[in-house]
């Protein structure tokens, strides 16, 4: 079964609802038959929305003529950066409060069945900033009107990850507050002759939408005219337990004849076998669907602008008859009740998203052939894109805060490469967190000219750009610790790096150092220990600075584990794999880990995480007597990348998260 989007944008992310396309399972949460007719409609009736916005935005951002120099303007993403809320002062956002000017009551409503995914993000910031910006208020409503799926960790994960993006909801709400006036309503809908109780099956319902390809002849069934009075009697007999799932559904009496899917009598309640409710017990055997609980859930809470993605531009109509038809809205008009519109989603290619597939990755299932094996630790795995999973990998809330701005809110899907958003991370990094010096893949380096004891400190500033974060001590001594690709066996004139012969300066330190000679492990054929010699005034200026570590003369460097994540697949479309039958699994990509055991970080850290978080943004911002979490201990390694503390560090070994790569990349250390 195709678990459908939701309507703000955060369904499942892999396998999605399109537009208008709808789930031939009535025990879900939308349904009717899935059309090809209902995908063109769809797909039109987005083109239109788009097609529309561009002219505005045409017309509103011709220059006008008139005397002068034309004004330059900024680049959207360097304007975003500036300002975070530009993107509820321009463009689509701008113009849907234009539409309604009053005071903004929004929602973000996730069904409580899994953990959020960044493109929930963006669906969080448009509800929770929209109302923001303009004084206004947001509920953060659970839908859990599916009680098998539903489990208290998602209600709790959902709640810390609105927080996490620094939003505070106006009021924690659930659809299941309202199950007793939403059943008042449908027989209320009965009444009106607005709903029948039909028990059709899946394949006649589809039938009487056209077959299979919904292109025949649609045509009403023959529950569609029994009396008012029959449909009460059978509805509360669904109630009471006359029938199991799929026997009966309480459907509305829209229109067969509208091209819209949308309006093909929609099913308002159905049966549920796994009837416990994780709030309401066992009183409910019924529950509502989502065509049906939405809308009316955002007029029960005075919600004014319900805004979600473009996957429900055809469910506009829906929603809107069914407020029409309980007289919650006027027609025609949005004076009256929420008003709907919808912005494009945002997907992230390379990524699984859908809730199936990563409980596969976490869990492994068994295939009809093999154990498919789990491939990842859990939800919150750095190489996922859960929320759970980008806080963990070390990613701050105001990074993406601002990658949403970047992006900006149409009508047009979002689709971005991961690169995308790593570049903006990136950048959001490189002016908040400090800088210290990690050693993924250490040799050791004795430089000979040094007595035992020598423990010389220099100062290294925290950030070069920024005096008032401060500096630290760092202690050259006798025995140091660079990277193991910074020394060559054998020098090369294009090498500037440590070699035998060779100088290389030593940041922050005075002088540089020459390699004398080396020593390697037999069995490994791995250099283990080089010999070097301390420069003077006289010394030859080096080509090239490397990071280093002093040894523990002065008690002060820390042992870690560094964790460096790449793509968890080998392909850049991982949806396309076979995730039926396991075929996924030959495609995991060996090195989307790769451990580095004996990294050490340089003095300065036992500093940086005692003043963590860095930054103290957002949901992160610092609180007094309250520890930082391992996530916002994070600095810039230099040379080597963004890291952050995880969740697994344990006293005496720290276990580092690479967040991101540097601008300047590996290929650009030679």
């Amino acid at each position: 079964m195709t678990e459908p989007a939701k309507k703000d944008g955060t369904g499942d992310g892999g396998e999605v609802q399109k537009n208008g396309q709808v789930p031939k399972d009535e025990s879900s949460r939308t349904t009717g038959g899935v059309a090809e007719a209902s995908k063109k409609a769809a797909k039109k009736a987005a083109k239109k929305a788009e097609k529309a916005e561009k002219k505005l935005e045409h017309l509103a951002t011709r220059p006008k003529e008139a005397a002068g120099k034309p004004k330059e303007s900024k680049p959207k993403e360097d304007a975003s950066a500036d300002d975070p809320e530009a993107i509820f002062k321009e463009g689509f956002l701008k113009k849907v409060y234009a539409e309604k000017p009053r005071p903004v009551r929004t929602r973000f409503p996730p069904e409580p069945n899994g953990y959020l995914h960044i493109g929930h993000a963006k669906a969080i910031c448009v509800n929770f900033g929209f109302a923001k910006h303009h004084n206004g208020i947001c509920f953060l409503r659970y839908d859990d009107t599916n009680p098998q799926k539903e489990e208290e960790r998602y209600f709790t994960s959902i709640q810390e990850m609105v927080r996490w993006l620094g939003f505070e909801p106006y009021q924690i709400t659930y659809s299941s507050d309202h199950f007793d006036r939403l059943y008042e309503l449908a027989e209320e809908l009965i009444r009106r002759d607005k709903a029948y109780v039909c028990h059709c099956t899946k394949e006649e319902v589809n039938l009487g939408r056209g077959g299979k390809d919904n292109r025949g002849e649609r045509f009403a069934c023959v529950h569609r005219s029994r009396p008012v009075e029959e449909s009460l009697t059978e509805f509360r007999a669904m109630k009471d337990g006359k029938y199991g799932p799929g026997e009966a559904h309480l459907r509305m009496k829209q229109d067969l004849n509208d091209g819209n899917p949308q309006m093909w009598d929609l099913a308002a309640f159905r049966v549920v076998k796994e009837n416990h409710h994780y709030r309401t017990g066992d009183k409910w055997r019924i529950y509502p669907t989502y065509d049906f609980t939405h809308c009316l859930c955002d007029s029960f809470e005075e919600i004014s602008h319900s805004l979600c993605t473009t996957e429900f531009i055809l469910s506009r109509t829906s929603y809107d008859w069914l407020l029409e038809q309980l007289d919650f809205k006027s027609p025609g008009s949005e004076e009256k009740g929420p008003m709907q519109r919808e912005y494009g989603r945002l997907n992230v290619e390379g990524t699984i998203l859908s809730k199936r597939r990563i409980e596969k990755l976490v869990k492994g299932f068994k295939a009809s052939t093999r154990t498919i094996p789990s491939v990842v630790r859990d939800w919150d795995d750095p190489r996922l894109y859960t929320l759970v999973a980008i806080r963990r990998r070390g990613v701050p809330p105001g990074a993406l805060l601002r990658f949403v701005g970047e992006l900006g809110v149409t009508t047009s899907e979002t689709s971005i490469q991961v690169a995308r958003f790593e570049n903006s991370v990136r950048k959001y990094l490189e002016r908040t967190v400090p800088r210290l010096m990690v050693i993924l893949d250490p040799i050791k380096v004795i430089i000979d000219n040094l007595p035992e004891d020598h423990a010389e400190e220099f100062d290294a500033p925290f950030d070069p750009k920024n005096p008032d974060v401060g500096s630290h001590q760092i202690p050259l001594t006798r025995t140091i610790y660079i990277e193991r690709d910074d020394f060559r066996e054998e020098d090369d004139p294009n090498f500037f790096r440590l070699a035998p012969g060779k100088w290389v300066g030593l940041l922050y330190v005075n002088h540089p150092i020459k390699a004398e000679s080396f020593v390697k492990d037999p069995s490994t054929g791995r250099v283990t220990e080089i010999k070097a010699t301390y420069g003077s005034n006289n010394s030859p200026k080096p080509k090239a600075r490397i990071h280093w570590v002093g040894g523990s003369a002065l008690g002060k460097t820390v042992p870690a584990e560094a964790r460096v994540f790449n793509s968890l697949f080998r392909t850049p479309n991982p949806n396309s794999l076979d995730w039926d039958d396991g075929g996924y699994y030959n495609d995991i990509n060996p090195d989307s880990e790769i451990i580095y055991p004996n990294a050490i970080i340089e003095s300065g850290f036992n500093e940086i995480r005692k003043r963590a978080p860095w930054p103290a943004e957002a949901g992160e911002a610092k609180v007094e007597g309250q520890e930082a979490a391992p996530y916002t201990i994070r600095f810039q390694g230099l040379r080597t990348g963004y890291f952050c503390v995880d969740r697994d560090s344990i006293d005496g070994k720290v276990v580092l998260n690479r967040i991101v790569t540097l601008k300047e990349d590996e290929g650009k250390k030679a």
